[in-house]
Parts: C-alpha cells; sequence; structure tokens
C-alpha cells in the first residue's frame, strides 16, 4: 500500500511540474509577443506562433495524464481535486498561449504599418499580465490560497489600462477614418491581454478549490 502512495505522489508530481512548465512557456510567449510589438520584430512574433505547437502538444499530454491517474488510481477527496483543478489549469495555459498567438498575429499586421501611437499602456498591461502569470504559478506550486487571492485582485490593474486604451483608441478612429485599422487591430490585441488576465483570475480559483474545496468566484 505504501509503494502504491508513493506511485501516486510521484505521479501526481510530475502532473504539477508539467503545469508550470507549460505556465513558464506561456510566460515567455506573452513576453516575446509584445516585444515582437515594440521592438517591431517579425521573426520573433513568427517564433512564437511557431512554438504555440509545443504548448498545444504538452497541453495534450497531461491532459492525457490526468485521465490516466484518474482511472488507474481512483482518487477521492483531496487527490481528486488536485487532479481536476490541474486539468483545467492546463485549459486555461492553453488559452493564454492562444492570446498570445494572437498578440504575435497582430504585431505582425502592425509592425508593416506606420505607428499609429507610441505604445505606453500595451506594455504595461503586459508586464503586468506577465507578472500575475509567473506569481500564480508560484501559488500554484505553494498550494497557497492567500496569494492566489492577491494576485487575482490586480485584475483590477489590468481591467482599467484596457478601459483606458480602448477609450483612447476609439477616439483616434473617429479622430480620423484612415486610423480604424491601426486601433482596431490595437484592440484585439489589449483584449487578448485583458483575457489573459481573467484566465490567471480562474487559475486563482482553482487554487482556492484546491485548498478548501469550495468554488469561489475572485473576480
Amino acid at each position: 500500500m505504501a509503494a502504491t502512495r508513493t506511485l501516486f505522489d510521484q505521479e501526481l508530481a510530475e502532473l504539477k511540474s508539467g503545469v508550470v512548465r507549460m505556465g513558464s512557456m506561456v510566460e515567455q510567449a506573452i513576453a516575446e509577443s509584445m516585444r515582437a510589438l515594440v521592438d517591431r520584430n517579425n521573426a520573433l512574433a513568427k517564433e512564437v506562433i511557431a512554438r504555440d505547437q509545443e504548448v498545444n502538444e504538452l497541453h495534450r499530454l497531461l491532459r492525457e495524464r490526468a485521465f490516466m491517474i484518474m482511472a488507474t488510481q481512483q482518487p477521492v477527496a483531496r487527490d481528486l481535486r488536485l487532479i481536476v483543478s490541474f486539468q483545467h489549469m492546463v485549459l486555461e495555459l492553453e488559452r493564454m498561449g492562444d492570446h498570445a498567438v494572437g498578440i504575435a498575429r497582430a504585431a505582425l499586421r502592425l509592425n508593416d504599418l506606420p505607428q499609429l501611437k507610441p505604445y505606453v499602456d500595451l506594455p504595461k498591461m503586459a508586464e503586468i499580465t506577465e507578472s500575475q502569470v509567473h506569481e500564480i504559478l508560484g501559488a500554484v506550486i505553494e498550494a497557497d490560497q492567500d496569494r492566489a487571492r492577491a494576485i487575482a485582485e490586480r485584475d483590477d490593474e489590468v481591467d482599467a489600462l484596457y478601459h483606458r486604451i480602448w477609450n483612447e483608441l476609439v477616439g483616434f478612429m473617429i479622430q480620423d477614418p484612415a486610423n480604424v485599422q491601426r486601433a482596431a487591430i490595437l484592440l484585439f490585441l489589449a483584449k487578448d491581454l485583458e483575457r489573459i488576465a481573467d484566465r490567471v483570475t480562474n487559475i486563482a480559483e482553482d487554487v482556492v478549490f484546491l485548498h478548501t474545496g469550495r468554488i469561489v468566484e475572485l473576480s
């Protein structure tokens, strides 16, 4: 029985390690997609898009591993909560990776056009979301619900920046129809960042669920 439990604990540890590795890949993708925009670096944007396949493949492998553990070990109570939470986390991380790809694709479109405005608030948004992803991975590692709650609270900062960017870009559209295309692309880009922050909050809720067994809304 002890040997079986040891093997089970090892499988759970490997699953957690995979979640953290996937999160680190997504964090890098967010940083590099924004750098591709700011530096007008099309090669970097294309790298982000190409590497998304690695994120997708890891997502598939981790989900398969989680299902295999549930099928063979039949976990209950906290162990079951752990596996279910990890499954949801990797889904959220995969979608964050998709948002990073969206930013990279927007960069490819914008980099070949005259710059509409200096990029100030967008890099700030990206910096906060990168930090949120990094911090939530720490909360996952430590199963720290207090840290997770604090990270989720930063979503308000991202929302405030998003609304400021939205108002500014709509102003550019009204000012001159020639601005509409570039402003619209930037709006979609800002929305990708805002959605990443929302998904961090979802993972924070998973951490709380893992710790307490209660489903909470932190948004």
